[in-house]
């Protein structure tokens, strides 16, 4: 090899060493910054009812309350299906101290799982039940319902016990996102061989379009699990088992694919220009590399910042644990779901974490 070439070598390696040495550390997407500490035994359940899984949680409109689906019986063996012969309400408002305030929903879901609130305080929840978990007859799932704020049913998407990719009707919808005109956009759907697809709607329910399909191009996916806007309007999609987020105009069109907040099965975007992004998955076999849990970073940029990291993550334990789902108050704390019990507290929950240092 010519000297000249050797020289240019080396130069370019010792380069790479030094713009190594000057990227600050909170720009990985591994990082063990957290300034955050874990406020236990917050979310209190009424007349003694056990917590069962806990689905997605989403902020009031007030900024101080919180709602979560709670998904009803809390029985081992009853993952999937866990209201289907429940009388429990399974969509729940927290105060800020963590006490119910208001719960509706009994007997209207199987597998109750995304929620979202928009700006008048309506509430809507899909649920993303399998389709072998639904009971012979049984005309729910499938579907989304939007809630008033007091639990009144004022619309119905989809068709409840039907799967299918037409303009009305999902299967196993995991997510729901309403946009500050009105329009609706569901993540469709929870599993990896799904219609894997975004659908809109109008404010009156009308459908507008539909894009997405299964694979691991830009544009497709490999179950939708988490679907929410940026405040510039943009989609941000977790397209959880291609492990990234992809983002999305309105309209469909593709602008960027984010490798580097593991696996993504919830996303909140604060007013601080903050993004946070809950990975429950990320494990020795399905994310191997990444840890489980809450990741923070900028949401223009998409350099993570801090790392909740889930304190007894073990990326040798199938299924992941931890938050699967996350949303953040006007004060900053942040909300994690976890629908699976954890194997050292054999708890579900739905954790609370307050900021404690700058």
């Amino acid at each position: 090899m010519p000297k000249s070439v050797r020289k240019i070598t080396v130069s370019v390696a010792a380069l790479i060493v030094l713009v190594s040495s000057l990227v600050p550390q909170e720009t990985t997407a591994q990082n063990s910054t957290n300034p955050y500490a874990i406020v236990e035994g917050r979310a209190k359940l009424p007349s003694g009812r056990v917590m069962g899984a806990v689905g997605k949680a989403k902020v009031d409109p007030d900024g101080r309350h919180i709602w979560a689906v709670i998904r009803c019986d809390a029985g081992p063996d009853r993952f999937g299906s866990e209201c289907v012969d429940s009388d429990l309400d399974p969509v729940l408002k927290f105060d800020p101290d963590g006490n119910v305030v208001e719960s509706f929903g009994s007997g209207m879901f199987i597998w109750p799982h995304g929620i979202d609130v928009d700006s008048d305080g309506n509430v809507w929840v899909t649920d993303a039940v399998s389709d072998n978990a639904i009971p012979a007859g049984d005309d729910r799932g499938h579907h989304v319902i939007k809630f008033s704020s007091t639990g009144e049913v004022l619309m119905t998407l989809g068709t409840p016990g039907e799967q299918g990719d037409g303009p009305n009707h999902f299967t196993s919808p995991s997510d729901v996102a309403v946009a500050s005109n009105g329009d609706l956009f569901i993540a469709d759907g929870h599993n990896a061989n799904g219609n894997n697809r975004v659908v809109k709607y109008n404010s009156r329910g009308e459908f507008l379009m539909s894009w997405g399909e299964t694979g691991y191009a830009p544009g497709q996916f490999r179950a939708l699990h988490a679907i929410a806007f940026h405040p510039d309007g943009r989609v941000f999609v977790g397209d959880r088992s291609n492990s990234r987020i992809q983002i999305f105009d309105q309209e469909g069109n593709h602008s960027a694919t984010w490798t580097q907040f593991g696996r993504p099965s919830g996303i909140a975007f604060d007013d601080q220009g903050r993004i946070y992004v809950a990975d429950s998955e990320s494990d020795n076999i399905q994310n191997p590399g990444y840890e489980m849990g809450i990741r923070i970073g900028e949401a223009e940029t998409g350099w993570v910042k801090e790392f909740i990291r889930f304190p007894w993550a073990d990326p040798n334990i199938l299924p992941g644990n931890g938050a699967e789902f996350v949303t953040v108050d006007s004060e900053g704390n942040i909300y994690g779901g976890e629908p699976v019990p954890n194997p050292h507290l054999n708890d579900r929950t739905l954790r609370k974490y307050v900021r404690v240092r700058p």
